[in-house]
């Protein structure tokens, strides 16, 4: 039956013991939103506190209108009355029983004489027509994937959990299978959560991320406004950026649309940023790919944007890409870390003692206000 209500998935988690929880997300219908955040950051929590196997204190979960705990109104929907699908990590099938038989144990609430024909259906939406029969001691990693979402769609859930489903199979598994769940996610059109740990994979795949740490959401938006963006210190670190510093406001110049910052002995130049005063401290970081390398052979106009110069701390190929260390002359050990393709390094001459010349572009640099 269609729902005139479609507002998707909003949790909102409170509680100090026994597992600290401080959670505000939505995921709108035909969304997936990835969870990301180190062991201990409340990922499985929030997952539980969803499906109804874990009830907090205090809070809100509901889709489509539908409200499955208020912690205000006393309600709380128990497990089996809440429709969920879920994909875990490990797949949870039946070793014993065939593909087929362990969608069909999902389908409880269909007569018996249809249980047969809807999941045959449901694995030829997931691409394993012909393997109905076959057993999971049978199936490649992927295939048993392929299983396990067939069976959470038989219960026709209101949202999709995905906790860390990719884990358990091959790299080129792995890439075939995030090609079906981004295909499967546009037919579906429902809530998707995406439990990882893999920041890569939540940039491939989700519409917006949720960094988590120690039971709270320190940030959500689109992968490529957290990279650049971070909210503080802390979630820069979280998703890997390398180029986090500190460094002291000296001026605005509002008319040439810049702030200026005292780092390492030199004026640099960042978009302007009134929110801190000049004497203030601030961090501030810069994503790899505002991080441009001066060409021995053809010099460029980016070059006079905060130019710096060092020698080649580190270098090393890692697939198409080689990532640079340049340790700043004239300072005690400052490291800038950027990344370029491996022909572009070979081109230049790179190696490690070599002579180098980067320039930050100033609106790739984002401040920060200072981390305690």
């Amino acid at each position: 039956m269609a729902r005139s209500d479609r507002s998707g998935l909003r949790v909102a988690l409170r509680q100090d013991q026994p597992i600290g929880l401080s959670v505000e997300l939505t995921c709108a219908c035909g969304e997936l939103l990835a969870l990301v955040g180190p062991s201990g950051s409340g990922k499985t929590s929030i997952l539980r506190a969803i499906t109804g196997t874990l009830r907090v204190r205090a809070g809100y979960v509901g889709v489509d209108g539908e409200v499955w705990f208020d912690s205000e109104r006393g309600i709380f929907v128990p497990p089996h009355r809440r429709r969920v699908g879920i994909v875990f990590q490990s797949y949870a099938l039946f070793p014993h029983m065939t593909a087929r038989a362990n969608v069909e144990m999902a389908l409880g609430h269909l007569p018996r004489r249809e249980r047969g024909e809807r999941a045959r259906e449901l694995l030829a939406r997931v691409h394993l027509q012909g393997l109905e029969e076959r057993k999971p001691g049978q199936l490649s990693g992927g295939q048993r994937q392929r299983v396990a979402v067939a069976r959470a769609l038989a219960r026709e859930p209101a949202v999709l959990l995905l906790d860390e489903p990719f884990s358990a199979v091959d790299k080129a598994t792995r890439e075939r299978l995030y090609r079906e769940i981004a295909t499967l996610r546009r037919d579906l059109g429902m809530p998707i959560v995406l439990v990882t740990h893999d920041l890569d994979e939540a940039r491939m795949l989700a519409d917006r991320m949720t960094i988590l740490h120690r039971g709270r959401t320190l940030q959500t938006g689109t992968p490529a406004e957290i990279v650049a963006r971070p909210a503080t210190a802390e979630v820069a670190r979280l998703v890997g950026l390398r180029n986090l510093f500190r460094s002291r406001v000296l001026r605005h110049e509002p008319e040439r649309g810049r702030t200026i910052l005292a780092f390492a002995g030199r004026e640099l130049e960042t978009s302007y940023d009134p929110r801190f005063a000049a004497g203030e401290e601030v961090d501030w970081v810069i994503p790899d790919g505002s991080i441009l390398l001066h060409r021995r052979d053809r010099p460029s106009r980016g070059e006079r944007e905060n130019p710096l110069s060092g020698r080649i701390g580190e270098l090393l190929d890692l697939g198409p890409n080689t990532l640079a260390t340049l340790l700043l002359d004239g300072t005690h050990g400052i490291r800038l870390h950027f990344s370029l393709p491996v022909h572009v390094a070979r081109r230049n001459g790179l190696a490690v003692g070599v002579a180098a010349s980067v320039s930050l572009l100033a609106d790739g640099i984002h401040l920060l206000a200072k981390d305690g």
